[in-house]
């Protein structure tokens, strides 16, 4: 037993911030930390009393006229200790000694370091390093402990966080897979059912045309028979008839375009419906934009200029219910965006979509640097991209993904407030939404980008500058 009587005890070797509860985020700052300082010309003894007096203190830091130096952990100490001679050689004197024995490789992380982060390169370390204590630097000159095992502690308990999160999500993901399938199946239903009388009335409307005017003829030779005649006469004014004929045209007119707009209307539903789809199909891409730009019609039409710049695409084979949602779900995000600029004098919001070719090499391959290029604005230099690998070699995987015919580029901008950059990160997490309660579900582009990069093997990109607009990019490989 060491005497500690002779050592002024401090009156607290830990930061103890330790809370029950983990976040994804929580930080080193959360753990206990533990902040015992030696000189290096203390004694060794001063570190054996030290350690014996409080059992869980993982080292001390050693500090070299008050700047930090180093770090000796329990394990080390009493390794040293406790060979031959060792209480002679170290106890009687100064650490700096020792120090120069049992120094290793520290691994110091700053306060704000995330506690997964931390455990990661803590594991990382070789064997004998690997249950080392770790230097936490708390301020520019405070230096403090932490214990790895309590590292891996929380670790754990983050990791089981994570893990619940995720199946949650994953539920949520399924849950909103099959309410939007059955949607769609209900749309599909109701579409079908809604076309076959829209198509009798118009197939019937040139029929009714032709009717009509054949009845005007009709009364119109009557009359140049018979004559005038007073009772006729006054059948004609009771009813109006000089304006009956001149409205009875504008009225077939206006049924027509009435008509023909119920049918685009039915096959924009027709459309939209297939999100059940099993098997990629050849789709016009414009026509999905288009078709997902009329259903939305109503929340448009206040206000909000839509401009379509559409390049020459050729047809694509994908799922094209699945792209209608995704063109849906960023749409309505910009038309929310937009919204909040409302009544802003001299403001007119604007919502610009673009589609544009992107050709690739017959003899090369996409390379990932060019992508890259191209996709941070570089589209003057990158006309043409080839599927290389950053070190110069062929990717089989994007070879096999692209199959060397190019990629399709869908751009949807607004004019609004932007996004911050702190948002931005998170843009794609599942459930996070900036909306209030009750109208975001924070699945919207989390369910967008796992259409298009899982399900087509392409690319979502985003483009924000607060206070200039948001420009979503969609890449699309074309196999």
């Amino acid at each position: 037993m060491f005497n500690t009587s002779c050592i002024e005890i401090p009156a607290q070797l830990m930061q103890n911030n330790y809370i029950a509860e983990f976040r994804l985020e929580s930080t080193l700052q959360e753990l206990s930390l533990y902040d015992f300082q030696v000189e290096a010309t203390d004694l060794g003894s001063k570190i054996a009393q030290m350690l014996e007096a409080y059992p869980l203190l993982p080292g001390v830091i050693l500090t070299d006229m008050g700047l930090f130096a180093g770090m000796i952990s329990r394990r080390r100490f009493l390794e040293f200790i406790s060979r031959p001679f060792g209480r002679e050689l170290f106890l009687r004197r100064p650490v700096r000694a020792l120090y120069r024995f049992a120094e290793t490789e520290t691994l110091i992380f700053s306060s704000d370091t995330l506690i997964v982060d931390a455990a990661r390169k803590s594991l990382q370390r070789s064997q004998e390093l690997l249950y080392e204590p770790i230097v936490v630097q708390t301020s520019p000159h405070t230096y403090c402990l932490l214990d790895v095992h309590e590292l891996l502690v929380a670790q754990s308990n983050i990791h089981e966080l994570a893990t619940k999160l995720l199946r949650q999500q994953t539920q949520a993901q399924l849950i909103q897979t099959e309410k939007l399938a059955s949607l769609g199946q209900m749309v599909a239903g109701v579409a079908h059912e809604i076309r076959n009388p829209v198509t009798c009335i118009t197939g019937n409307l040139e029929f009714l045309s032709k009717y009509s005017q054949d009845l005007m003829d009709l009364l119109s030779a009557y009359e140049k028979i018979v004559g005038t005649n007073e009772e006729i006469e006054e059948i004609k004014e009771r009813i109006e008839f000089d304006f009956l004929e001149e409205d009875w045209a504008e009225i077939l007119k206006s049924m027509k375009v009435s008509a023909q707009r119920l049918t685009e209307l039915v096959t924009s539903l027709h459309t939209f419906s297939h999100m059940d789809e099993t098997q990629r199909k050849e789709a016009n891409i414009h026509e999905c934009i288009d078709s997902t730009l009329l259903i939305m019609k109503n929340r448009l039409k206040y206000g909000i200029k839509v401009v379509r710049n559409y390049g020459k695409l050729p047809l694509v084979r994908c799922y094209s219910g699945q792209l209608s949602q995704v063109f849906m779900n960023i749409i309505s995000n910009a038309t929310d965006a937009l919204e909040e600029l409302k009544g802003k004098t001299g403001f007119v919001p604007a919502i610009t979509i673009e589609t544009e070719l992107i050709e690739s090499s017959e003899t090369n391959y996409m390379s990932a640097e060019l992508i890259q290029n191209y996709v941070k604005g570089d589209r003057e230099n990158s006309p043409h991209l080839s599927l290389v690998s950053i070190n110069g070699q062929p990717n089989s995987e994007a070879v096999e993904k692209n199959q060397n015919h190019g990629w399709i580029a869908i751009r949807i901008a607004d004019n609004g407030p932007g996004i911050p950059p702190e948002i931005q990160r998170r843009i794609f997490d599942t459930f996070f939404t900036t909306k209030p309660a009750g109208k975001g579900t924070g699945l919207g582009l989390a369910i967008t980008h796992q259409i298009v990069t899982d399900k087509h093997q392409g690319k979502l990109n985003l483009h924000s500058t607060p206070g200039t607009g948001t420009e979503f990019e969609i890449l699309l490989p074309i196999i």
